[in-house]
């Protein structure tokens, strides 16, 4: 049962991962209809309707930024969340625990923005390495507070 709910979390990360990886192979054309996409399906969600093209234009440039910037912060906080939940099946102490999630998204991370200088039209950014392990460290301080007293009451090697 054991082997079985870490094979589960270890293979939660790794897709996790994998959605990262997947968006961050898109080139610099695709990822900006994606985005673009986003916006308009949003706006329209709220209500806002028959806009011109100058109209949509606007919009784009006002939340281009913030939706990007909101993205890379959550998809790292799940891999935070999940990361630190896969290491809690080897039952390191809980300052242990929090500190190498927090690593391991950091180092995905920095692999993740290497690898966006190899991709068409996108370039790696330090302050998304920055943004990301951010995000990363609330997902992990999120799940640290709210399972905390159960991590300490857990037997550590």
């Amino acid at each position: 049962m054991f082997l079985l709910k870490k094979i589960v979390k270890g293979f939660i990360v790794i897709l996790c991962m994998m959605i990262i990886f997947y968006f961050s192979q898109d080139t610099g054309i695709q990822s900006t209809k994606k985005s673009d996409g986003v916006i308009l399906e949003v706006s329209s969600f709220l209500g806002v309707h028959d806009l011109s093209m100058k109209e949509q234009q606007f919009l784009i440039d006002t939340f281009v930024v913030p939706v990007r910037k909101s993205a890379h912060f959550l998809i790292y906080l799940v891999l935070g969340i999940t990361l630190i939940s896969f290491l809690r099946e080897f039952l390191l102490s809980p300052h242990k625990l929090v500190l190498i999630s927090i690593f391991l998204a950091f180092l995905y991370a920095c692999s993740d923005e290497v690898h966006q200088l190899f991709v068409i039209g996108r370039s790696g950014q330090f302050s998304d390495v920055v943004l990301d392990t951010i995000g990363a460290s609330v997902g992990v301080l999120f799940y640290y507070i709210l399972f905390r007293k159960k991590l300490k009451e857990e037997k550590y090697e």
